[in-house]
């Protein structure tokens, strides 16, 4: 295996960067220059690295600097890893500088949610265009250990070969082999979930909207954060960049569930991003006295209110079977229950696993594929493995056919792509909301 005893991060002092670098640190025992626009901002980072391993050993390792040392850093490296803001010119124009210094025995490697990595592998001279790869790690990678290895047709398979086993057995990453496609497939996956559930936010306004469309997609359904949430988490501007990145360059049979709501861009544009800007469709807010209250963005009124807590019965018959450890008949409620609700809740836990199926096929090499990337990277339930919960009650395959409408899909084709999932459902499926 390669040894890796230098990497320099560059664009360090952003979450990712500063994140990512620590693993490197911590897993990896590596000295790490920490490339920022200002040398103060990279002595800042240090600290919140150290913090995000929790390992005050690390903070040794972590060297801050500025662009005015890049190339120095850069000479130094065995791996050289962009981490900046996630638009193509900036990233193109930091490579070829980064190509001009890089010693020829290093890898570089973009950190991009899912842009071209073929693009940016054409930014290296020709000797160094092989050393070129996509390692697309998920936020924060000390929880979530994905990392989506991304080789193009310049690549060289050993140094292939060799980056794989370390990220795998050094830096303990569960990594997915992908194809160069728009947001490859875990952000692919994960986004065609989120951004339907933000549409459907939209759709059913007048019943709630966000915080409606949350309560019927919460932990009982499979997954830790709700979807809407999440898009919250990561940041709207983020969101919409990925999904708007797919849209305008994949057309697959979901493509309309990747248009970006209206009400998002206009959060967008007045700066409220979600949780790291202080608020975007929820903010929670703190009273003199102690008490802490959530609003929620109404899409139908344009303003905030207090957010709803939501008592669905199918719902709550998941959540007393699921506490009672009884899955089979947990399942069985939300298939027999009728209400709007329960379809809808329905609808999207079948489609996220033909859509997974679709995308793995497209973007992976097998359903597998789909089932690491979503556990590891959003700590969803795998799609694979809620076929494994549904066919506790019914024949999945049936059920699709009779409550999915797919259009001129070939849905017999990707049901016969399903295979038993190597993840036990039940430890997915919440007994709350």
């Amino acid at each position: 295996m390669r040894e890796i005893k230098t990497v320099t991060i560059v664009g360090a002092n952003g979450t990712m960067g500063r994140n990512v670098a620590a693993i490197y640190a911590a897993f990896g025992g590596c000295t790490v220059y920490l490339v920022c626009r200002d040398i103060n901002k990279a002595k800042a980072t240090v600290a919140k690295s150290v913090s995000s391993v929790r390992a005050d050993s690390i903070a040794s390792r972590l060297i801050p600097a500025d662009y005015a040392m890049l190339d120095e850093c850069v000479a130094k490296s065995d791996i050289v890893v962009e981490h900046i803001k996630e638009e193509l010119g900036a990233k193109v124009e930091l490579m070829q500088k980064i190509g001009k210094v890089m010693p020829s025995h290093a890898i570089a490697c973009s950190g991009s949610s899912g842009l071209s990595i073929t693009s940016l592998a054409e930014c290296f001279p020709d000797n160094l265009r092989s050393h070129f790869f996509g390692v697309h790690m998920f936020n924060p990678p000390y929880a979530m250990t994905l990392c989506e290895l991304i080789p193009t047709k310049y690549s060289d398979m050993g140094l292939f070969t060799d980056l794989k086993d370390y990220l795998s057995n050094i830096l303990l990453r569960t990594v997915v082999v992908v194809k160069d496609s728009p947001a490859f497939l875990g952000n692919r996956i994960g986004f065609q979930f989120i951004n339907e559930a933000l549409q459907y936010a939209e759709k059913y306004k007048d019943n709630g909207g966000i915080d409606y469309v949350d309560a019927i997609l919460g932990a009982y359904t499979g997954r830790t954060m709700a979807p809407i949430t999440t898009a919250d988490f990561v940041g709207l501007d983020v969101h919409k960049a990925i999904v708007d990145n797919i849209y305008a360059n994949t057309n697959d049979f979901s493509h309309k569930s990747f248009i970006c709501p209206g009400y998002i861009n206009k959060l967008v544009e007045k700066g409220m991003l979600g949780r790291k800007s202080g608020g975007g469709l929820y903010y929670l807010k703190k009273f003199d006295s102690g008490v802490k209250q959530m609003y929620v963005y109404d899409i139908a009124s344009d303003s905030y209110r207090e957010a709803n807590k939501y008592v669905f019965p199918f719902a709550e018959t998941m959540i007393r079977k699921l506490r009672k450890g009884s899955y089979r008949s947990a399942f069985q409620a939300l298939i027999d229950n009728h209400s709007q609700e329960a379809e809808m809740c329905l609808h999207f836990l079948l489609k996220y696993v033909i859509y997974s199926i679709a995308a793995s096929e497209e973007v992976g090499f097998s359903v597998h594929d789909a089932d690491d990337v979503m556990a590891a990277g959003f700590n969803w339930c795998p799609p694979m493995a809620v076929v494994d919960a549904i066919l506790e009650v019914t024949d999945f395959k049936e059920l699709v056919k009779e409550r999915l409408e797919l259009g001129s899909v070939d849905v017999d084709h990707l049901l016969s792509l399903i295979e038993p999932s190597k993840y036990d459902f039940r430890i997915y499926f919440k007994a709350k909301k």
